[in-house]
């Protein structure tokens, strides 16, 4: 019995906690910040939403602001015409699963057949483009994915977040914690939709009223806001190149 619950743990720290340690703590494996010469990065999680996304969008460019969205594949399906926007107006499309569920309830095959594969495909039927980045759920790995999803996407985290999920958090409070973190090369995760497990509805509300201001100060700053594969560079774009080469080799064995 006991020897049974030592190897449950041991299971435990290998699969989930090692791979928490490797990638949260030591950064290795992931993009967490990007070149402090070039800017900084917005990206917005949980979406697409029909409520928030697009009054969002309006106010990205209203402040011409290039971002980066990590959709879920389930609503990427539901909502394709917020899909076709988003990247008709020039943002970048990532990844975000195609549920909002944590790596670790899965094996890495399924994650990647059922969630990453899986929204990869939507995306890139609705706008004829594949996304190359990716995002789970809550930053979290486990240990199989480090080794399937880095093949042919790039893992993105964040450096910067403030807890907009959160409907307690108010405008200002938003602000000013998003302006005493951002710093060049900053990677800052917000969330466009607030109807995902531990969220509230009403909260991306204040997140957009709250960037609002947030975007008039780092363009005074003289900061850059890019998309993440402009932060990243070479980084994402020698990833997007061969998983390009790889959709064309995979069609045309498929055409025989």
């Amino acid at each position: 019995m006991w020897t049974l619950i030592i190897l449950a743990i041991d299971f435990i720290i290998l699969y989930m906690m090692v791979p928490f340690v490797i990638t949260r703590i030591l950064g290795w494996g992931v993009a967490s910040k990007g070149d402090a010469a070039k800017g900084i990065a917005f990206t917005f999680d949980d979406g697409p939403d029909p409520c928030y996304t697009p009054e969002l969008l309006d106010l990205l460019h209203e402040h011409d602001v290039k971002a980066t969205f990590f959709v879920l594949g389930k609503k990427a399906e539901q909502y394709p015409d917020l899909i076709k926007r988003i990247h008709r107006e020039g943002h970048q499309i990532g990844i975000h699963n195609y549920t909002h569920v944590p790596n670790w309830i899965y094996s890495p095959w399924t994650n990647r057949r059922k969630q990453v594969d899986r929204t990869a495909d939507i995306v890139e039927r609705i706008t004829g483009e594949r996304p190359i980045l990716y995002r789970p759920p809550w930053g979290l790995l486990n240990l199989g994915d480090l080794a399937l999803l880095r093949r042919s996407y790039q893992i993105v985290l964040w450096s910067v977040m403030v807890g907009d999920w959160k409907a307690s958090v108010s405008a200002k409070q938003l602000k000013h914690d998003l302006l005493k973190k951002i710093k060049p090369g900053s990677i800052i995760t917000l969330h466009d939709s607030g109807d995902t497990l531990g969220a509230d509805r009403e909260a991306p509300l204040k997140m957009i009223t709250g960037l609002e201001q947030v975007l008039s100060d780092v363009h005074l700053q003289g900061l850059n806001c890019l998309r993440v594969d402009e932060l990243l560079d070479k980084e994402a774009g020698s990833i997007g190149k061969a998983q390009s080469r790889a959709n064309v080799a995979i069609r045309s064995t498929r055409s025989y």
